[in-house]
């Protein structure tokens, strides 16, 4: 009746938990997103509900990705951490339950030279049996632990998300990198046969004597200078295949093409919907809320060392004893029992382990509301690159249309005797830097795509 008791109210004081509850703490949330078209509607569309093998429709990039979900270390090293976390929920958990330990043991002891009248020449004894300790979790220490525990695995699986989906963006991000440098290699290298050409002539031109030797020099400087650009698009190709075999999990090696840089996106990318939903689907702000929830909860954890410990232990035997041949037993034995330890002095450590422990919460309380802060930043940079990107675009393809013009014009005026070479320089010269500013432009505007979709949380989708 007395161990029912004791049961019954150890239920009743199960309840009582020390510490606050966690609570989302309150944040400022805009509108609507800095930077976006001007006027334009918030929807609930966005694009970060696109799966990445949506967004992206090259299959070669989209079989690239796939591979750096497989392969990538940094992912690797993610998913273990989430199995770590995982095993210590267990862990913490099992201190709310009783530990059960068995033991058993058989001893032969014998006497060798005088004995006294109570002592026998041989014994063996046998025992075996079953020791229960359980601390009772009054106060909600061991609650309290798992709960944070619980979070914390909550905060390892949402930073593996958050990994994904930087990965998504840097293995994206590099292969249109490297579209980049293979387009600005084949107009360099288009630059340089049609300027080898125009050098041929040039010197015709000046061995005729129709011609100054002066023209011969400026067309080879036009020649130097494209196959400086065919260096160094090279040397980009090379490197930026370097940096996609390390995402891919890979020793440097050759990668494989899809499609030209142009023909990445078939349509421009969605509104960036909500604000408010941001914070339900970025990875990065959801781990730093689980980590505020492991955080507020361990405060619990440090109160209740300010309370008794109440530990309830037994145990359950069974054993017999043979003296010089004489069987002696079985005998049995149970116990169980109470015992309490009060904290009276330990010079301030409780105290000082629960003002960490709230020095801590209020740490990750600000951790939370500056991720929440900088994702709003990164959209809002995203969104005003993507939109001034396009724009740059297009006057750069302006640009590109009136150079191809005015060097085919100064080619004309040159072959005719009515300009210098001079004319015919500074116009190639503008064209070269138009054309390769025109496969620069589209490139940042593929890259600003990217970064948008990165920074409303989007790429994690397995």
């Amino acid at each position: 009746m007395r161990a029912r008791a004791l049961v019954a109210a150890a239920v009743l004081l199960a309840g009582c938990t020390v510490g606050p509850d966690y609570k989302r703490p309150p944040v400022q949330v805009p509108a609507a997103f800095r930077g976006g078209e001007p006027g334009a509607a918030v929807t609930p569309e966005t694009m970060a509900d696109l799966k990445w093998w949506e967004l992206f429709q090259d299959q070669t990039l989209q079989g690239l990705i796939r591979i750096a979900m497989q392969e990538n270390y940094d992912l690797r090293v993610a998913a273990a951490r989430i199995l770590d976390a995982r095993a210590q929920v267990t862990i913490a958990r099992s201190f709310q339950f009783p530990t059960v330990n068995g033991s058993a043991g058989a001893n032969w002891g014998h006497i060798i030279g005088k004995r006294s009248p109570f002592q026998s020449e041989d014994t063996f004894i046998t025992s075996g049996g079953f020791d229960v300790g359980w601390e009772l979790d009054f106060w909600g220490r061991f609650r309290r632990a798992t709960e944070a525990a619980r979070a914390d695995l909550l905060s390892s699986e949402d930073t593996r998300r958050f990994v994904m989906t930087t990965l998504v963006s840097d293995v994206a991000s590099a292969y249109f990198q490297l579209r980049d440098f293979d387009l600005e290699l084949e107009i360099a290298r288009a630059t340089l046969a049609s300027r080898l050409d125009a050098l041929r002539l040039v010197r015709l031109r000046v061995s005729g004597g129709v011609a100054a030797q002066i023209d011969a020099h400026q067309a080879e400087i036009l020649v130097a200078q494209a196959g400086e650009v065919i260096v160094d698009a090279e040397q980009g190709i090379e490197q930026t295949e370097n940096a996609l075999s390390v995402l891919l999990g890979k020793n440097p090696e050759a990668m494989p093409r899809g499609r030209p840089l142009g023909d990445q996106f078939a349509a421009p990318p969605a509104p960036p919907g909500i604000p408010s939903a941001l914070l339900e689907r970025r990875p990065d702000i959801r781990q730093a809320e689980a980590d505020l929830h492991a955080a507020t909860s361990r405060i619990g954890v440090a109160k209740a060392d300010y309370f008794p410990r109440v530990f309830l232990s037994g145990s359950a035997a069974a054993g017999a004893i043979s003296l010089d041949g004489s069987m002696f037993g079985p005998q049995g034995l149970f116990a169980i029992g109470p015992s309490l330890t009060v904290p009276i002095f330990n010079m301030g450590r409780v105290r000082a382990g629960v003002d960490a422990a709230q020095a801590r919460a209020e740490a990750a309380v600000a951790q939370y509301r500056q991720t929440i802060v900088q994702a709003f930043r990164e959209v809002a940079d995203g969104l005003v690159e993507y939109r001034k990107r396009t724009e740059f675009r297009v006057q750069q393809e302006a640009l590109a249309v009136a150079s191809r013009e005015t060097t085919r014009l100064a080619n004309i005026r040159y072959r005719g005797g009515v300009s210098s070479y001079l004319e015919v320089l500074d116009s190639e010269r503008q064209l070269f830097d138009s054309e390769l500013g025109l496969v620069r432009s589209r490139r940042d505007e593929l890259l600003a795509v990217v970064k948008i979709y990165r920074a409303l949380g989007g790429g994690w989708q397995e």
